[in-house]
């Protein structure tokens, strides 16, 4: 039997680079979208609709993805967006928007899915995070707290649902080429305080993007995942974040005085 995968955020970024592989795998999957009928004709895999801000959406979620399916076997958590910008200037509503998106809405759904692996008594929550989940960098204050905020949510699921055989895993991907960063939201007044430092952000930010590592790896991290009887709770994919990870633990001031030291070189280049 073909294992059935819900993916999130399946129009674009990572969630269709996923879906799309999962599919060629051989895997039964549904993705969402806010407006799947733009996309359904583009991919391969069927598109059902669902608003990460929408009540109404998210609670209708399982009776709509049930009439397409029998069972869940994986819920792959990847909707969200970036709030990009210095965090004095980003309007508080905008930072709320990021959390209601990014962490609430990704709760709700995980909520409407729980019931029924608990009734199963098996299934697999596969989060999408990010880097900055652990290790937060100038520039994505909001964006990075609510990634905290996830990680610190699902650790705590991970042990509540051990009894019910449901597994619950972070995907925490570095910079990658995607359109992440073309979608992001940013505020529009800004404060000529952080002129300097915004000038060195954005060149520093380019020169990511521009040397930022081919996808397909976070698509293959999420198969060993799935592929895994019992995974481990945090994946890390991308180059330099195991060094990251251990400065952010034994020596702080390093690498804080290496992100500085990088901004400063970016900005003088």
């Amino acid at each position: 039997m073909k294992q059935n995968i819900l993916v999130t955020g399946a129009s674009s970024g990572f969630g269709l680079l996923v879906a799309n592989e999962l599919y060629r795998k051989g895997y039964n999957v549904i993705g969402t979208s806010r407006n799947p009928e733009k996309v359904q004709s583009a991919v391969p895999f069927k598109m059902i609709a669902l608003d990460l801000d929408s009540e109404q959406s998210i609670n209708t979620l399982p009776d709509r993805l049930f009439k397409e399916i029998g069972k869940l076997d994986i819920l792959i958590n990847n909707a969200g967006f970036l709030v990009a910008g210095i965090a004095e200037e980003i309007p508080i509503e905008l930072g709320r928007k990021q959390f209601e998106t990014n962490f609430w809405g990704t709760i709700k759904v995980t909520n409407t899915i729980l019931p029924h692996f608990r009734k199963q008594k098996f299934g697999k929550i596969i989060t999408l995070g990010s880097i900055v989940g652990l290790v937060s960098f100038p520039n994505a204050a909001y964006y990075s707290a609510s990634k905290h905020a996830l990680e610190g949510y699902f650790k705590a699921l991970r042990y509540e649902l051990n009894e019910f055989n449901v597994s619950v895993t972070m995907i925490q991907p570095a910079a990658f080429k995607t359109n992440i960063v073309d979608n992001a939201s940013s505020p529009i007044a800004r404060i000529e305080d952080y002129n300097s430092l915004r000038g060195k952000i954005e060149k520093f930010s380019n020169e990511l993007v521009n040397n930022a590592e081919d996808p397909i790896m976070v698509a293959e991290k999420v198969m060993q995942v799935i592929e895994i009887d019992k995974p481990k709770f945090r994946n890390i994919v991308g180059k330099g974040t195991s060094t990251l990870i251990n400065l952010q633990h034994f020596a702080y001031g390093v690498l804080e005085k290496n992100v500085l030291k990088q901004l400063n070189k970016s900005y003088t280049k």
